[in-house]
């Protein structure tokens, strides 16, 4: 290993420290799943890994990032309806509701955002519990900015609807983010 290999494997690897945590969260936060999430930040960091010096090179790492977890989480809810619709083909099962009144509220909060369009669950969970700017969150996304703010306007109307104002309120204060 020469040289500049061995300065980019230092800088990805301080990337991987200061990032890794972050990339679980998100992901944890758009799959509802903390084992599949802690694997697709795993996964996510290893692309960003396959593409490092270019990564590096464009400027914005930590955003492309956040876009390969967007964007593999995505593809595997998708894989997950499938498989889901495939199975009902075969299984006919009633759903049991779960309208227990001691749920703490961040299952709530997470079914809620489960309920949402995958787009509007990244924007709001970008946008308010990651803090990301609307540029930040449009980069991450490969979006433009208008289609941010629409996005998590319309999503949090969604979760107003769903959960009550004063819920939502208190979410978003409990998770730091913006109001």
């Amino acid at each position: 290993m020469d040289r500049a290999d061995g300065d980019a494997a230092e800088e990805f690897h301080a990337f991987f420290e200061e990032h890794h945590a972050a990339l679980a969260r998100l992901a944890h936060l758009l799959t509802g799943d903390t084992h599949e999430a802690d694997d697709l930040a795993a996964d996510a960091l290893l692309a960003v890994w396959h593409r490092w010096d270019r990564v590096r090179a464009a400027g914005h790492p930590a955003a492309y990032a956040r876009g390969v977890v967007a964007n593999m989480a995505r593809s595997r809810i998708r894989g997950a309806v499938r498989e889901r619709r495939r199975v009902a083909l075969f299984w006919s099962r009633e759903c049991e509701g779960r309208e227990d009144p001691d749920v703490p509220a961040v299952i709530d909060v997470r079914s809620a955002l489960g309920a949402l369009s995958f787009r509007k669950r990244a924007c709001v969970v970008l946008r308010y519990a990651f803090d990301l700017s609307e540029r930040e969150t449009a980069l991450a996304l490969g979006t433009s900015v208008g289609t941010v703010k629409s996005q998590t306007s319309k999503g949090m109307a969604q979760l107003r609807r769903q959960l009550g104002p004063e819920r939502v309120e208190a979410a978003v204060a409990d998770a730091g983010g913006r109001r």
